[in-house]
């Protein structure tokens, strides 16, 4: 009791001491209440009137004009135009950036594509994998250009209104170092950075399909069959929506694309199975054979990969980054987005411990892609508690469509059709519960329409192509592996080799 006395003692004497220094040094403190009159001379000195700075500059322009026998009026106006355009076109300035910084992390989509697909297959096809991703996106560049782009937004000029575009021909940047006046529209963004934005989705819907059909289809009808869906099938859907169509007209709404973009990845590469068929001895004598992937923390990084690039992907979708609200909204955005994947990551965790003993890792990484496939069709409404219910919805719907689809011989190598078709469906129809401007029957019969062209459509071009070319390698370049058969090289050449 006596020590704990004058420990007391002690702490109320260095307390008091505290105190009095701190009244001490008040005056000194007060004492300095502004800058001296020598100071305050000095800044006057030094001010210059902005206006009259911007006059000096502008003066200095017309005066060069004059001596190279030029408009001096129009140098003079153009100086001045340019030192105020950041506040006069700041939407337009902000949103272009928007739109280049969202694209280069949705671009960066395309090596998660690429990273998971590798991990996913087995060792002796991660090369045509690796192959297929770089020339798919390589041609959706070219030919979303050349035919795609127009397609996709015609700008009100319809051949068939609100169904098909009477824009044809290649997209047109605009002129190099363009003004506010020669800008093809000031009050949005550059052209060039909206081509550059849309161009990401596009050929991430055709990322979708590779995965599906890897291990067994020939490369080339391939190539093909991506040249007619990022050229014509994926914008001219794109068009009812995005370019201001009939479903566009009709209220359906699908804010960064789970029908648009995920569902018609989807809904192809189901076809695309259905018509190319399992791989040998994935499904023998009524049992499903696994095929485990090669590398799993490949899968894993192209998974992280796929969760930063859809930050790019749903927030560049709100298309607009000039006021705080805008900026707020795109922040709210990506922090549902986020929730979303984490919502489909936990819940396929949980959900393959009760069922299967153990977690399941590519099950975890689908569900959260399956989050973020989930929350895109609207993930601005959401609060962070309802974006992780909807995306956990999505990891349930992969942990029961993956044995489905096995059940029904359907042989899906990456689980592409759950994650981006099945959670694209569920993240369509959930918009209704988020945002009181959509319909329930709207939605559905988006849809349904959308599913019914992209499967007709792709059907079509599957069966054409494998009448004319073939889909499918021999069975002997299937089971040696597409690596050495159809390209004659290995990822992994020492392994195979030891």
């Amino acid at each position: 009791m006596e020590f704990i006395g004058k420990m007391a003692s002690y702490l109320t004497l260095a307390v008091m001491g505290l105190l009095v220094s701190i009244t001490l040094s008040a005056p000194m403190v007060q004492a300095q209440e502004g800058p001296s009159a020598e100071a305050l001379a000095a800044a006057e000195a030094a001010y210059v009137d902005p206006a009259e700075m911007l006059k000096a500059k502008a003066a200095a322009a017309a005066q060069s004009a004059i001596d190279e026998g030029e408009d001096p009026a129009a140098a003079a106006a153009d100086v001045i135009a340019a030192t105020y355009e950041p506040f006069i076109n700041g939407d337009f300035i902000l949103t272009t950036t928007l739109f280049l910084v969202a694209g280069f992390l949705v671009f960066w989509m395309a090596a998660g594509f690429a990273m998971l697909e590798a991990g996913l297959v087995r060792s002796k096809n991660v090369t045509m994998q690796l192959l297929k991703n770089v020339s798919l996106f390589s041609l959706a560049a070219i030919f979303y250009w050349l035919i795609g782009y127009n397609l996709m937004y015609p700008l009100g000029t319809w051949s068939v209104e609100g169904v098909l575009s009477g824009v044809w021909g290649p997209g047109v940047l605009e002129a190099v170092g363009v003004g506010p006046s020669g800008a093809d529209d000031i009050g949005y963004a550059s052209t060039g950075s909206d081509f550059f934005f849309q161009l990401m989705f596009c050929a991430a819907t055709a990322s979708i399909v590779s995965g599906t059909m890897a291990e067994r289809v020939k490369l080339w009808p391939f190539l093909v069959f991506t040249i007619i869906l990022t050229s014509i099938i994926y914008p001219l859907q794109a068009s009812w929506k995005w370019g201001g169509g009939f479903l566009d007209g009709m209220g359906f709404l699908d804010f960064a694309g789970s029908t648009v973009v995920h569902s018609v990845g989807g809904w192809a590469a189901l076809t695309g199975a259905l018509i190319l068929g399992p791989r040998i001895g994935k499904y023998k004598d009524g049992r499903v054979n696994p095929m485990p992937g090669s590398n799993l923390a490949l899968a894993t990084l192209g998974t992280f990969i796929l969760w930063l690039g859809w930050f790019g992907f749903n927030g560049g979708s709100q298309l607009a980054m000039g006021t705080v609200g805008n900026v707020a909204d795109v922040s709210r955005i990506f922090a549902n987005t986020n929730a979303g994947a984490a919502g489909g990551a936990i819940t396929a965790l949980i959900l393959t411990q009760i069922m299967y003993k153990k977690p399941d890792l590519t099950m975890v990484l689908n569900g959260a892609l399956a989050g973020l496939v989930s929350i895109t069709a609207e993930p601005l409404t959401p609060g962070l508690g309802m974006a992780t219910l909807i995306g956990a919805v999505g990891g349930v719907i992969v942990v029961f469509l993956v044995p489905l689809l096995d059940k029904l011989k359907i042989d899906d190598v990456v689980g592409a059709i759950p994650v981006h078709l099945g959670a694209g469906i569920w993240g369509t129809i959930v918009v209704v519960l988020t945002n009181p401007d959509a319909s329930l029957g709207v939605q559905l019969y988006s849809i349904l329409v959308v599913g019914i062209f992209v499967v007709v459509a792709s059907a079509a071009v599957w069966l054409i192509l494998k009448g004319i070319m073939g889909l499918r390698v021999s069975e002997e370049a299937e089971i040696n592996g597409l690596d050495v058969a159809e390209l004659g090289m290995e990822a992994y050449p020492e392994f195979s080799k030891g």
